[in-house]
């Protein structure tokens, strides 16, 4: 029975272990699903179900038919025009990053937005390149097409034509990456794998987008200066292009250096006046379509292509071209690649579209998102397009401008299109260097994040360690073996978390059912012989010791030893009494002679096994105060602890190795009468200690009390008190089935003899 008294409440309950709990209250037969249960409710089929199916598979099924043409229609329209603007220059000034023609990043603008207006559940987000994707696409293809050849192509203008069997073998490439990746993406989503996405921590994002960040920056130095830089892959790859870069500075195009500097002091300055004035202007001022048709104009008016060989776009076939057929040997080569990119790709979107799901209130499914990136990526790549995901600086174009569903992204397709199919050739005059400063003008959000390690720091040590790890990681190893040890440091932290645990030793406060660490508070209340350890992780094989070594410290001896020491002194008490050499009085023990010493013949006997084993005094007449003066030099370490708690709520998962080493503990605390009592764990863990043959004559099953409070009232009651230091003229009405716990009061019990002290 619970009453409230005002702020207070008042408690009126029997102490319950888990046995007793479980006779009062008998749990329902439960039905666990096997297996073949679960393959049944699969594979039934009915009207509903396939209805069920159809919307999850298609959502745009879902909220096609709600939409609202008079309210939405006209901010999609706004919002489809504006993203799809971005959408083009974004597109092409990634494309530099895969180190193929600029065009081809139109295609990755384009096909992934039509499959994912069909398959998507975000209604906000822009699919489309990315700049960490375009990385770690450009790496592979770096990797696996000629370098010199590439290199020299990028800036020899006059010679397109010579090389565009290499851009065609780096095409191929970028698109048979794409292909893969999206396959293993679709895989995921039909293996309802999408759960993978949590072992990507925010913190490990944020870090490797960052990293990411500085890889784009500085491959972005050669189209800003105009060098011809080899590409690297291999670790330490940043480095080299720096020094690469740095090394023949002197041949730097003033013209694309002013250029680029230039268009990033602009787009800078307007990007902070869009983010400052957000509130005020009705939509953001479209900074990079401003500066791409001045700076396509004034080059084309120029001619700065002939006067200051400048490098430039180029030439931009009309149309698409025909789709290709992957190859196999880069598959084979790039598989654990693809594995990267699309992890990171569908990690990138699926937190993306969190935010804009929680901000506007419907849900999005992760399996789905995964299926819609994937025959994205499929379709994209088949036309020549490079890997797509989304970017968070387009998603929020989109947004701001007034998007409320995909029929936005259609609308930014449909200008894409119009790109590819009509007006791509009044881009080929833009310089290189321009789409580089735009790259860069991008990535503001991404070199921001370095400010939040502070921040970050003072939340948690652990995540900002990742960070900071991960950062390094991506930067000095690249993008590819970056990301794997980052996860792989990740989930090492993970396991050094529960490994070594903070565990404490608790102590009553307020004189209440309230436990807490004992560090913490002033004022606090424990029972005379009682100590309650808390253990806050799981238990298992790799932190049993970890845990063993914990609780002897708080306890301050090793009960191991004092069942040593016991039983050694037990042997020479037992041949004392033998030989008639020790006498028991009420005063203690009067030994005959003046010394008694073991042969060394038999100090070798004394086996580890035997001194192990509980101490057994029923062959003796009399009963051993260990805590007393022992006849001789016979010496044992005197302990003040009777019952020791052990605090399980925590504590989600017991593995068979730590039984093992959890049942010695317990053992050897009750080998010298310590009596060991766990609270806190939920059914399921017992049961799983009983399948286990955990318990036996020495651990029983009633060591287990649903609270720590129980436990301790247990305790009291059990232990004979008239020796403490409380007034033992001190009636306290109990009885033992009815425990009244008041909030200011103390502990209290009715009709009981057991008299139980008030203030610990």
């Amino acid at each position: 029975m619970i009453e409230p008294i005002g702020n207070q409440y008042v408690v009126a309950r029997p102490v319950y272990s888990a046995n007793a709990f479980g006779e009062d209250h008998k749990k329902k037969q439960r039905h666990h699903k096997t297996l073949l249960d679960h393959l049944k409710k699969l594979c039934r089929c009915s009207a509903q179900r396939a209805k069920k199916i159809a919307f999850s598979s298609f959502p745009i099924a879902s909220w096609l038919p709600a939409y609202r043409i008079k309210e939405w229609l006209l901010s999609d329209i706004v919002s489809g025009i504006s993203t799809g603007l971005v959408a083009v220059l974004q597109g092409l000034a990634f494309a530099l990053l895969v180190t193929i023609p600029p065009g081809y990043g139109l295609y990755a603008a384009f096909f992934p937005v039509i499959i994912y207006f069909f398959l998507g559940t975000s209604r906000h987000i822009s699919v489309g390149p990315f700049p960490v994707l375009s990385m770690m696409v450009g790496a592979v293809v770096v990797r696996l097409t000629p370098t010199d050849s590439a290199a020299d192509s990028t800036f020899a203008n006059s010679s397109m034509t010579n090389d565009s069997s290499i851009d065609e073998q780096k095409v191929i490439v970028a698109a048979t990456v794409t292909i893969l990746s999206g396959i293993i993406q679709l895989l995921m989503g039909v293996l309802r794998l999408g759960f993978v996405v949590i072992y990507l921590s925010e913190s490990l994002i944020s870090g490797f987008t960052t990293a990411a960040a500085i890889h784009v920056l500085v491959s972005q130095l050669k189209f800003m200066f105009q060098l011809t830089v080899p590409a690297h892959t291999d670790p330490f790859s940043l480095f080299k292009v720096l020094e690469s870069v740095f090394s023949q500075i002197e041949k730097t195009n003033i013209a694309d250096l002013v250029t680029s500097l230039v268009i990033l002091v602009v787009v800078f300055v307007v990007k902070e006046i869009n983010q400052r004035y957000k509130a005020k202007l009705p939509v953001p001022i479209p900074i990079e379509l401003i500066v791409t048709v001045i700076a396509t104009g004034v080059s084309y008016g120029f001619d700065f292509k002939r006067r200051f060989n400048v490098a430039v776009i180029g030439e931009m076939k009309p149309g698409f071209q025909a789709p290709i057929i992957p190859s196999r040997q880069t598959f084979q080569d790039t598989i654990g690649d693809c594995f990267g990119i699309a992890i990171v790709g569908f990690a990138v979107a699926f937190s993306v579209a969190s935010v804009y799901s929680l901000k506007y209130d419907y849900p999005i499914d992760g399996n789905q998102e995964l299926i819609a990136m994937g025959a994205g990526n499929i379709f994209g790549g088949s036309f020549r397009g490079f890997a797509a995901s989304t970017s968070l600086s387009r998603s929020g174009v989109q947004e701001s401008t007034g998007g409320k569903t995909q029929i936005a992204g259609l609308i930014s397709a449909i200008i894409v299109l119009i790109v590819i199919v009509a007006i791509g050739f009044l881009l080929e005059p833009l310089q290189k260097s321009v789409l580089a400063a735009l790259a860069l003008g991008n990535l503001k959000g991404m070199l921001m994040q370095f400010v939040e390690i502070r921040r970050l720091w003072r939340k948690d040590k652990y995540d900002c360690l990742i960070w900071v790890m991960t950062f390094i990681f991506a930067v000095v190893l690249g993008l590819g073996l970056g990301l794997a040890a980052s996860v792989a440091f990740q989930l090492l932290t993970i396991v050094f978390r529960t490994q070594f645990p903070k565990c404490s030793m608790l102590a009553n406060v307020g004189r209440s059912n309230i436990y807490k660490n004992r560090k913490d508070y002033s004022e606090i209340y424990e029972p005379e012989g009682v100590k309650i350890f808390r253990c806050p992780s799981p238990i298992y094989f790799a932190n049993i010791s970890f845990f063993k070594q914990k609780l002897i410290d708080a306890i301050g001896f090793r009960p191991l030893r004092i069942l040593r020491k016991r039983n050694k002194a037990l042997k020479k008490i037992r041949k004392l009494q033998k030989k008639g050499l020790l006498q028991v009085t009420p005063k203690g023990f009067i030994c005959t002679v003046d010394g008694f010493k073991d042969s060394d013949e038999e100090l070798d006997n004394d086996k580890i096994e035997e001194l192990d084993q509980p101490i057994n005094t029923k062959d003796l007449p009399f009963q051993i105060d260990w805590n007393a003066n022992l006849p001789l030099n016979i010496v044992v370490p005197k302990i003040n602890l009777h019952s020791l708690i052990l605090d399980f709520s925590a504590v989600s998962f017991l593995d068979v190795s730590s039984m093992r080493g959890l049942k010695t503990i317990l053992q050897e605390f009750i080998r010298i009468q310590v009596d060991v009592y766990i609270v806190g764990t939920d059914d399921d863990f017992i049961e799983k200690l009983k399948r286990c043959e955990f318990f036996d004559d020495e651990v029983k099953d009633s060591i287990f009390f649903l609270t720590i409070h129980d436990a301790v009232l247990h305790i009291l009651m059990k232990k004979d008190y008239s020796t403490s230091k409380f007034n033992p003229s001190q009636e306290v009405e109990a009885k033992l089935d009815d425990f009244t716990i008041n909030t200011n009061g103390g502990l209290r019990n009715r009709e009981c003899q057991v008299p139980i002290e008030t203030k610990f």
